[in-house]
């Protein structure tokens, strides 16, 4: 089947990924992410404390904010701050994305602080939850650094690289990260994440339009599982380089 895809690409094959590194100059690591024209800056903030449920149990803690600016689709949203609280939508992306971090990082090696993750989309096209993962985990890894350069701490806390990308079923095609006109027919949609060691950190997902079968699920995490690969090489050149 003939699919006209943004980026002329095929149906497993994800949009181009750009990363810009040191992207603000306050944060404790901050990187731009664009995936396609999804565009996600990921700021990392070190606090020496923790929340109230583990302080002095000797571990730290893993956070994320999600927020999208005004303009960030074709009409501006409202910011959800003069509306006085949070959308569900942003509180289960911010515990989405917040899980996904942990499951990377040996939270005794961190020692009682907070590593805080901004995640600001400033211009949704798609996918803005996986890319604010991927992005996210990098400016984590420059925290880390940071605090290892400053002798903070000994050893590097993080134990795994992880990435995330979004999956579904298009017209009956299976198809790898959905842009905002993909995603808004889908018969269903799902965010995967996975690490370096190919395990899945979490799936995501739903039926949409049409219920799926195991077999379509299967086909969906396996063409993740190739891109993820993808996104986790260029990950480790960026590391390398920090």
């Amino acid at each position: 089947m003939n699919i006209n895809r943004s980026f002329n690409r095929s149906i497993e094959e994800m949009r181009p990924v750009i990363f810009k590194k040191n992207y603000t100059s306050h944060a404790d690591g901050s990187i731009l992410i664009k995936i396609g024209n999804t565009k996600v800056l990921c700021n990392a903030s070190i606090q020496e404390k923790v929340p109230f449920f583990i302080k002095g149990q000797k571990i730290g803690w893993i956070t994320a904010e999600y927020g999208m600016i005004p303009t960030s689709t074709h009409k501006r949203n409202v910011r959800e701050a003069t509306q006085g609280k949070q959308k569900g939508r942003t509180i289960e992306i911010q515990r989405l994305i917040s899980r996904s971090l942990r499951s990377a990082i040996d939270l005794k090696k961190l020692g009682e602080r907070t590593i805080l993750l901004d995640c600001d989309v400033l211009e949704a096209d798609g996918g803005t939850r996986s890319a604010s993962i991927t992005g996210a985990y990098i400016a984590m890894a420059q925290a880390c650094k940071k605090l290892m350069e400053k002798k903070i701490l000994k050893t590097n806390p993080i134990r795994t690289i992880i990435a995330s990308i979004s999956v579904g079923i298009v017209n009956d095609e299976y198809m790898c990260d959905l842009d905002y006109k993909e995603d808004s027919k889908a018969y269903s949609d799902i965010n995967i994440v996975m690490n370096s060691e190919e395990k899945i950190v979490e799936i995501q997902g739903t039926a949409e339009v049409k219920t799926f079968t195991e077999k379509d699920l299967y086909n969906l995490i396996s063409i993740a599982k190739k891109n993820i690969k993808n996104l986790i090489k260029i990950q480790k050149k960026i590391i390398k380089n920090i």
